[in-house]
């Protein structure tokens, strides 16, 4: 009989508590796999077990792979951080600041004090937003019968900023416009890159856009959280024939796939003798990018897709090339420095330089930042780092 450890008793105490459907969970240091687990159902009420070939739409954490790519691209030369953008994509020649509404509604626009830059973007700090989180941009975007971004509609990402570029962190389409600067430099889809140059090199063949046949049966299924708290299966996917494939947040994974990702970045860019960045290049990404900027709570404009969001609230909290970094040590026994980020439908990851681990938690429900989803995510990172120094 096999021995439950502390992690598989908190995944499946939550499971049995009906606090998730379903969880994929793993982790690695630097010699591999520490941890690998999946318990519950790919859908409440199914007899589908969750399985760790599950495949799940990680939405956001797409983005870590979108940066990667643009710096791989930037590592060839073909690309700069600090250089205006519009050299590749023109729609950003003359970016707009929204400022307000008029008394009948019409917004306010004016023209952007500064051009937008690759460092811009992949801080989040070009003054792009995402309506989930800003209620102005919402209101723009009825306006003007803008839909949303989860339809993958070009005419999204024509909405202006919320600031001048380089002036606050502000989360939005940002990882959008730097996938399609990969595609405008490489000739390639967003499908095509990623396979060429980070997916076939690292084996994550279950990671794509496109959810093939033979994943489709291994789908978990979305589940939204009731005010009572009960957890109900909704229809749910991302356009399988999109306008663009979304780079902020397109993709659909496995644990085992993305937990590859990050061991590559772990590794310093490499990974089982493959190297898809510079370790330079990787520390850099690690690194504060935005000064004196701080990143702050993302409140919800739309609570049906996400909850207020904040990580580690009253922590001064920065961003690298990609990702979110604790400048203190956590609760979880998270080292201060590391580096993480999310997915909406309660996916999350975190990967700790210092203590040299890496860890990847897979759920389906919304909205974002539910808070039985993030107290089991803290229960699993703060067993394995118990267990790490046992």
């Amino acid at each position: 009989m096999q021995v439950m450890t502390p992690v598989d008793q908190a995944l499946r105490r939550a499971v049995e508590a009906g606090e998730v459907p379903g969880v994929v969970a793993l982790a690695a240091d630097d010699q591999g796999v520490v941890y690998q687990g999946a318990f519950g159902k790919r859908e409440i009420g199914k007899d589908a077990e969750m399985t760790l070939d599950t495949v799940f739409w990680i939405a956001s954490m797409t983005k870590a792979i979108t940066s990667v790519a643009a710096l791989q691209l930037v590592e060839q030369g073909k690309l700069a951080l600090d250089e205006p953008l519009s050299r590749i994509n023109p729609e950003l020649a003359s970016p707009q600041v929204l400022e307000g509404f008029d008394a009948d509604g019409a917004p306010r626009l004016r023209p952007a004090r500064r051009p937008i830059t690759l460092r811009h973007l992949l801080t989040h700090t070009a003054g792009f937003t995402y309506d989930i989180w800003n209620a102005d941009m919402g209101r723009y975007q009825q306006y003007h019968g803008i839909p949303g971004i989860i339809e993958c509609k070009n005419a999204t990402l024509q909405t202006p900023l919320v600031c001048d570029p380089g002036e606050r962190w502000e989360y939005g389409i940002n990882i959008d416009w730097v996938g399609k600067t990969v595609e405008r430099l490489s000739g390639q889809s967003l499908e095509e890159y990623f396979r060429a140059h980070i997916f076939a090199p690292l084996g994550m063949a279950d990671t794509g856009f496109v959810i093939r046949p033979d994943q489709r049966s291994r789908l978990a299924s979305m589940h939204a959280r009731q005010p009572d708290g009960s957890l109900v299966p909704i229809p749910f996917e991302i356009p399988q024939q999109p306008e663009f494939f979304m780079g902020g947040g397109g993709l659909y994974s496995t644990g085992p796939d993305y937990l590859r990702f990050l061991r590559m970045l772990l590794g310093g860019g490499q990974l089982d003798g493959v190297r898809i960045l510079r370790p330079e290049t990787v520390a850099e990404m690690g690194q504060n990018q935005i000064g004196e900027l701080s990143v702050g709570q993302l409140k919800t404009a739309i609570p049906a897709a996400s909850n207020d969001a904040e990580f580690f609230p009253g922590m001064v909290k920065k961003f690298g090339l990609a990702f979110l970094i604790n400048t203190e040590p956590a609760p979880t026994g998270r080292s201060a420095g590391s580096l993480a980020w999310a997915g909406l439908a309660n996916c999350y990851y975190w990967l700790d330089p210092a203590r040299r681990l890496a860890g990847v938690f897979l759920t389906q429900i919304l909205p974002f930042a539910d808070e039985q989803a993030l107290r089991l995510f803290g229960e699993f990172e703060s067993a394995l780092y118990a267990g790490q120094a046992a």
